[in-house]
């Protein structure tokens, strides 16, 4: 099946690893067990994931479209219109669909409070074969409300792809609840086994990193 290829120096780690690996040389991503951020949920976390800054690195926004891209062209070569999670999802989601030459909309979590009222914006024929673009999943829960979104306005939610998952076992949960499958360019675990590779996280530091992931609201509490 054809793929499109971006020349961005690949090696030998998986496509999980790389991705990670990338994020963590733009900064994009963060791991610090010691001095936990806080997220807004109040949780704690030893890692932060701001994906957006991607977006200021061409090269690095070539490998993730390249990606993405082939991602949706081979698991889903039906889809008829691509989908983007506001706001981070927005311009990722963009350039997807203008390599794969789709359409394009954006979804909020929640109608617009003025103007229209749009939840979703641009144009969808009921009916539809869509495929979200997210590109952070934590819980799901807000990832999800897209979908539903979609729903109530007739599409055929095909899947969701997505740039960075955590893993969280209530996230997996709820996807499969939903009956929505989920697939993301690097993990959690990637990003943890990178790491120990790198030596980017003492040994010692490397049980705390597996306990967040499988309870990540009582962490550090």
């Amino acid at each position: 099946m054809l793929r499109i290829d971006i020349g961005v120096g690949l090696t030998f780690m998986s496509t999980a690893k790389q991705f990670a690996e990338k994020l963590l040389q733009i900064n994009a991503l963060k791991i610090s067990p010691q001095n936990p951020f806080t997220w807004a949920s109040g949780w704690k976390s030893p890692v932060y994931c701001d994906n957006r800054k991607l977006l200021s690195y061409p090269y690095v926004r070539d490998f993730v479209k390249s990606e993405l891209s082939n991602m949706v062209w081979e698991q889903y070569p039906d889809a008829e219109v691509i989908a983007g999670v506001a706001t981070a999802g927005i311009a990722i989601g963009a350039l997807v669909a203008d390599l794969l030459k789709l359409p394009f909309i954006y979804v909020r979590s929640k109608p617009k409070e003025h103007g229209m009222g749009n939840q979703i914006e641009g144009f969808m024929e009921p009916g539809k074969k869509v495929v979200v673009i997210e590109d952070l999943i934590s819980t799901g829960k807000s990832s999800l409300q897209v979908v539903d979104a979609l729903r109530d306005a007739g599409a055929e939610v095909m899947g969701m792809c997505g740039l960075f998952t955590y893993g969280f076992p209530e996230a997996e949960a709820a996807f499969e609840k939903a009956g929505v499958k989920l697939t993301t360019i690097s993990n959690y675990a990637a990003l943890i086994e990178l790491a120990k590779d790198k030596n980017v996280v003492a040994e010692s530091d490397l049980v705390s990193l597996g306990e967040w992931r499988t309870s990540p609201s009582t962490w550090g509490k």
